[in-house]
C-alpha cells in the first residue's frame, strides 16, 4: 500500500479516459430525477425558519429564489464533476484525488454524520406533526408533548432500522409511500389559493424598523440554511454523469428545467402560507401545513395531512436508511474501513453493520439536540464543509482532465462563475451558523477535526492504491 500523501500534481498524472458510457437517460428522465432528488420533507417546517430569520416579506421570498439560484449552480458544478470523474466510490475518490486522503475520509465521515442529522431532523417533523393529532391542543412547550414527538421520532427510525433489516426489496416496496405521499401533500398545500381570500391570512407585516446592511446580510444567511436544507439533494447530479445522452445538451437543460420547476413549487407553496396563514403568524406558528389546511378545509383536513406529512416523513427515514450503509460499504472496499462493513447477511443480503450503525447514529442525534432547529443548524454546518470542498474540486479537474474536453462530456458555461456563486453561498451559510448558533458549529468543527485525527491513528496505512483512486 502506498503511504499517505496529497496526489502528485505531476502532469503525468491523469485521469484515464473513463469506459465507454451507456447513456440511457432522456431529457424528460434526467429532469425528473433532479426534482425527485430535491423536493423533501423540508418544505413542510423551514418556512416557518427562514420567516422567523427575515426582517421584511420580500426578504423571505428572495431568499427562497437566491436558494434556487444557489442550488442551480451547484447542480451544475456537480454534474461537471461527475462528467470528468465518472469514479465508483463517489465522494471519497473524488475528495482523495482532489485534495488528499484525510480530508477525503473526513469529510466523506462527515457527509455521513450530516445525512443522518437530516434523518433525525426529519423525523422530529413528523413527531411534531402526528403528536398534534394523537395530543390535540397540548401547550408546545408542554414536557410530555416533547418527549411524545422524540419517542415517535426514534420510533420511526427503529420502525424502518427493521424494515431494511428484512431485504432490499421490502425496503423498496416501501419506498414507494414516499413518491405518492409528496404529490399528495403539494396538491393539498397549492389548493389553499383557490379557496380562501387573502383577508383570512391576517395581517402581514412590512419591514423590520429600518434594518441596517449588516442586520440584513445576517437575515439572508440565517435564511439561507433553513432554504439550503430545504433544496438540499442536487449534489447527486455527480452520479449520473455518464448516464445522460447528449450530456452537453441534456445536462444543463434538465438541470435547468428541474430547478425552475423547483422553484416555482417551492414559492407557490410559501406564498400559500403567507396567504393563508399570514407573515407575521408563519413566523411562530407549528405544524404550518397542518395549520394551513385545518383553516381552510377544517380540522379533521388538517389531521389527514399531518398524517400524509408523516408517511412521507417515514418513505425519507427509509431511503436515507437505504442509502447510506452503501456509503460505508464503498469505504470498505477501498480499504478505509474494515472488511467487516463489507458483510453481508446471507439470507437477506443487508449490510447489517453499516445499517446499524447508521440508525444508531440517528437516533443518537435526535436524542442529543432534541429538537429541529438544533439539527438543521448542526446538520447544515456540516454539510457546509462538504459543499465548499467538493465544489471547489472542479478547479483541479478542469487542470487535470483537459485531455477531455471536447469528447462529449458536460462542460459549464459561464466557468468559474457558477462554483464561485455556490462556494460563496455556504461560506456565508458557515459564517452565519458560526456567529448565531456557536455551540453547534464547535461541535462540528470537532466532529471534522476528530475524523481527520481519526485517518492518521487508524487508517494511513490503508490508503487505496493511487490507481484504485482514479478507477
Amino acid at each position: 500500500m502506498e503511504k499517505a500523501g496529497p496526489p502528485s500534481p505531476d502532469a503525468t498524472l491523469r485521469v484515464p479516459e473513463p469506459p465507454a458510457p451507456r447513456p440511457t437517460l432522456k431529457l424528460f428522465d434526467f429532469t425528473m430525477i433532479v426534482i425527485s432528488l430535491v423536493i423533501g420533507m423540508g418544505i413542510f417546517r423551514t418556512p416557518r425558519n427562514v420567516a422567523a430569520d427575515a426582517p421584511s416579506l420580500w426578504v423571505f421570498f428572495a431568499v427562497w429564489v437566491a436558494g434556487g439560484l444557489v442550488a442551480l449552480c451547484g447542480a451544475l458544478t456537480y454534474a461537471e464533476i461527475g462528467s470528468r470523474l465518472p469514479v465508483t466510490g463517489g465522494y471519497y475518490k473524488i475528495f482523495s484525488y482532489a485534495y488528499h486522503p484525510s480530508i477525503a475520509f473526513a469529510i466523506n465521515c462527515v457527509i455521513l454524520v450530516s445525512n443522518a442529522a437530516s434523518v433525525g431532523g426529519v423525523a422530529l417533523i413528523g413527531g411534531e406533526y402526528i403528536s398534534a393529532v394523537l395530543r390535540p391542543g397540548t401547550a408546545p412547550g408542554d414536557l410530555s408533548l416533547r418527549l411524545l414527538q422524540l419517542g415517535i421520532a426514534i420510533g420511526a427510525i427503529i420502525l424502518f432500522y427493521g424494515v431494511n433489516l428484512l431485504g432490499l426489496k421490502m425496503s423498496a416496496k416501501a419506498q414507494s409511500v414516499l413518491m405518492m405521499t409528496k404529490i399528495v401533500l403539494i396538491l393539498l398545500l397549492i389548493a389553499p389559493l383557490f379557496f380562501t381570500a387573502p383577508a383570512v391570512a391576517g395581517p402581514v407585516s412590512a419591514a423590520v424598523a429600518d434594518p441596517t446592511f449588516s442586520q440584513y446580510l445576517l437575515a439572508f444567511g440565517s435564511g439561507l440554511v433553513a432554504v439550503s436544507f430545504t433544496y438540499g439533494g442536487y449534489q447527486q447530479t455527480i452520479n449520473f454523469g455518464g448516464e445522460v445522452r447528449e450530456p452537453g445538451r441534456n445536462l444543463p437543460r434538465g438541470i435547468f428545467l428541474g430547478i425552475f420547476v423547483i422553484i416555482a413549487l417551492y414559492l407557490t407553496i410559501n406564498y400559500a402560507y403567507v396567504h393563508v396563514i399570514g407573515f407575521d403568524n408563519l413566523k411562530t406558528a407549528d405544524n404550518i401545513a397542518a395549520l394551513m389546511a385545518g383553516q381552510v378545509f377544517g380540522a379533521r383536513a388538517g389531521q389527514v395531512l399531518s398524517v400524509f406529512l408523516f408517511l412521507g416523513v417515514l418513505g425519507y427515514v427509509n431511503v436515507l436508511l437505504l442509502s447510506n450503509p452503501r456509503v460505508m460499504y464503498a469505504m470498505s472496499t477501498d480499504g478505509i474501513l474494515p472488511p467487516a462493513f463489507r458483510w453481508r447477511h446471507p439470507r437477506t443480503g443487508v449490510l447489517v453493520l453499516p445499517l446499524t450503525i447508521f440508525a444508531a447514529l440517528c437516533a443518537g442525534i435526535i436524542f442529543w439536540a432534541e429538537e429541529f432547529d438544533r439539527i438543521l443548524s448542526f446538520s447544515i454546518f456540516l454539510d457546509s464543509f462538504g459543499m465548499v470542498l467538493s465544489a471547489g474540486s472542479i478547479f483541479t479537474l478542469r487542470k487535470r482532465t483537459r485531455h477531455l474536453d471536447g469528447t462529449g462530456i458536460f462542460k459549464m458555461r459561464l466557468y468559474p462563475i457558477q462554483p464561485i456563486v455556490f462556494i460563496a453561498a455556504y461560506l456565508l451559510v458557515a459564517v452565519s451558523l458560526f456567529v448565531q448558533k456557536r455551540n453547534e458549529s464547535l461541535l462540528g468543527l470537532g466532529v471534522l477535526s476528530a475524523f481527520i485525527i481519526v485517518y492518521f491513528v487508524f487508517f494511513r496505512k490503508a490508503r487505496p492504491a493511487e490507481e484504485d483512486l482514479k478507477r
